[in-house]
């Protein structure tokens, strides 16, 4: 499917140029000559990018941008400035109302082209970022049930996923842990952040904490560059520790400084490494459900 650009530019020389060369480019055009019409263009035709000039009649582009705003589209649009009148002062204004990027006349076509392509990569890629994060918000985080106890420990969780406190869950194999892990972090500041599940009881104990913590350049034989752990690598994040409590007591020990201080040390290391994360660690032996 061709990408539908909206031009907007009351130069009807330079409107012609762009159509012939964003045609030739493999795009569909249509055209708004002053900045109402673009605004009614962007309503009924539903353009998925706008190269729009900033000195228009009546309505000026960054008037139009600002109506954009006021507008809350649910899917944010490209626009991509022109001007002739090109000044700092200006990019800066168009940047604050939104605009993806700020091009001065002569336009440079191949640079536009460019600017367009990236444009159009980047918006493509925030549709898709949006879709899997509803399919993951709609795989994980549909808890069903409206009875009064899961309904007590759905706000509960939602009254954890506000805070950056260490989280425990409790309950037999099978009762939901890790659905409320997810769903805790979905609905929390990080949901934009890594989620890092690991399962304590899948590795050996010194596969475990390497996993963990990393390792640094020659801390054992193959080691022949710095690794991050996983904790290191949901920073910002949250950290789902199944099966904790079948860990080994001397790694409980080196992991009861994360828990407490969101401080480690790599192996063979000796520097001490700080990570901001929240932790959601299930023990085995537990009583009753989450």
């Amino acid at each position: 499917m061709q990408a539908k650009i909206l031009i907007v530019d009351d130069d009807a020389d330079i409107v012609m140029m762009l159509e012939d060369r964003l045609h030739a480019s493999g795009y569909d055009t249509i055209t708004a000559s002053e900045g109402q019409q673009a605004l009614e263009q962007i309503t009924h035709e539903s353009p998925q990018l706008v190269l729009l000039d900033l000195t228009l009649p009546k309505l000026s582009g960054l008037d139009v941008l600002k109506r954009l705003s006021q507008m809350k589209p649910s899917e944010p649009l490209p626009v991509i400035v022109m001007t002739a009148h090109g000044s700092i002062e200006a990019a800066v204004d168009a940047m604050k109302e939104g605009a993806y990027d700020f091009l001065t006349k002569p336009l440079d076509h191949e640079h536009l082209l460019i600017v367009i392509r990236k444009a159009l990569e980047r918006d493509s890629l925030r549709r898709q970022v949006a879709y899997l994060r509803s399919e993951v918000d709609g795989r994980y985080a549909s808890i069903v049930g409206n009875s009064a106890s899961v309904s007590s420990v759905v706000e509960a969780a939602q009254r954890a996923a506000k805070s950056d406190a260490s989280v425990l869950l409790l309950g037999e194999s099978g009762t939901g842990k890790e659905l409320f892990a997810r769903s805790i972090h979905q609905w929390s500041h990080r949901s934009s952040m890594p989620l890092i599940v690991i399962n304590c009881v899948a590795l050996t104990e010194t596969l475990l904490e390497n996993e963990l913590f990393g390792h640094e350049r020659g801390a054992f034989t193959g080691a022949d560059r710095q690794q991050k752990g996983k904790l290191e690598m949901a920073d910002g994040g949250t950290v789902f520790l199944d099966e904790i409590g079948d860990m080994s007591l001397p790694l409980q020990a080196k992991l009861l400084r994360v828990l407490q201080d969101r401080e480690f040390q790599r192996v063979g290391g000796t520097k001490t490494c700080r990570s901001t994360f929240a932790l959601s660690p299930p023990p085995t032996e537990t009583s009753g459900k989450p």
